[in-house]
């Protein structure tokens, strides 16, 4: 026998699914399906961008921030087997100074360093970043209702900001974490995932966040060598003078030469090269102007990887979390909740 439920009760459950409902749809973005997809350089003014609706996400609690927030839009189109994604969001300081050396009136050379700095939370001399964790195969449980907030495991021993990792083994996420000097600014997003590892000092001191495979390239920090940086960009400009940057390309490098610098000078501590292999499928196109960024970044709807999320059902509903660095190593600001991603056909 079937009991029926009453009316008014039935009402409030109809009214509460419709809140629900709406509350679920102000936190969904769309990717429409478009002939041409954009060129990434083009950034929001592609045309194929307007056809397309903007999601709009408060992001909040993070370093520099004015009052540890900003907001940020997201877009999103496909085409072919490719999917694209426009992040723009707020932030008046394009921050590019990752720990680099400068000359010194002694002619000595020192590495810049956040003085508040307990170990791996720079908030001085860092970079501006931006990322997004996927929820792999919905292996994370309670990520497509909390969002990244059941990964993120503050004041935990160890660490100034806690640690990243999911609840057991088999929850994974897929990370796409662009970093603005390190990968950014030579035309990728660091592919990385999340696994549920615990922190250890020694064994994992990034605890569950881990970097894909790779077959090549990548960044690697320069060396003081008898107290001068092993290398520099063979254009000898400084990074702090017109035409100079924060990070090396490893086809620019070149030995030191110290006569080429003044005191005050700063040079690049990092060389960087496209990654190949798993770990740099995606690829990006970045710009700060007018104390906003834009990032484009694009990839493969189904990769095969283990450690990427597959966008292999267009009618399935995609969980993620964003997050923004305002010239912080771990200290982001984020959004509450989860948000998903749909295909409109």
């Amino acid at each position: 026998m079937t009991t029926r439920a009453p009316f008014p009760l039935l009402a409030s459950a109809l009214i509460a699914a419709a809140f629900a409902f709406q509350a679920s749809a102000a936190d969904v973005l769309t990717a429409t399906k478009v002939a041409a997809p954009p060129k990434l350089a083009g950034g929001a003014a592609d045309p194929a961008w307007a056809k397309t609706k903007a999601l709009t996400i408060p992001l909040s609690g993070g370093a520099n921030f004015k009052d540890g927030a900003t907001t940020a839009t997201m877009k999103a189109v496909y085409s072919g087997d490719t999917i694209y994604l426009l992040l723009q969001y707020a932030d008046p300081t394009q921050s590019v100074r990752r720990g680099p050396y400068q000359k010194q009136k002694d002619g000595s050379w020192i590495k810049l360093k956040d003085p508040d700095d307990k170990g791996g939370d720079n908030n001085k001399y860092y970079e501006d970043k931006m990322a997004l964790i996927w929820n792999i195969g919905n292996s994370i449980k309670g990520f497509n209702e909390q969002g990244c907030m059941v990964a993120c495991h503050a004041g935990e021993a160890g660490k100034p900001f806690g640690n990243k990792y999911t609840a057991a083994e088999g929850e994974t996420g897929d990370i796409w974490h662009l970093k603005t000097i390190r990968t950014g600014y030579i035309g990728q997003v660091d592919d990385q995932f999340l696994d549920h590892t615990r922190y250890d000092k020694d064994k994992a001191p990034e605890a569950g966040r881990k970097s894909d495979p790779k077959t090549g390239g990548g960044y690697a920090d320069i060396k003081l060598v008898n107290g001068k940086p092993e290398l520099m960009n063979k254009n000898a400009i400084p990074a702090n003078k017109k035409g100079g940057t924060y990070y090396l390309k490893e086809e620019d490098k070149a030995p030191f030469d110290d006569s080429k610098f003044k005191p005050g000078d700063e040079v690049a501590s990092i060389v960087v090269a496209p990654f190949t292999g798993d770990r740099g499928e995606i690829a990006a196109a970045i710009n700060w102007k007018g104390g906003k960024w834009t990032a484009v970044m694009s990839r493969k709807l189904v990769t095969g990887s283990k450690f990427d999320v597959q966008f292999d059902n267009l009618d399935a509903t995609y969980a993620f979390g964003l997050a923004a660095f305002d010239n912080a190593q771990v200290r982001h600001a984020f959004n509450t909740g989860a948000l998903k991603l749909k295909f409109a056909k």
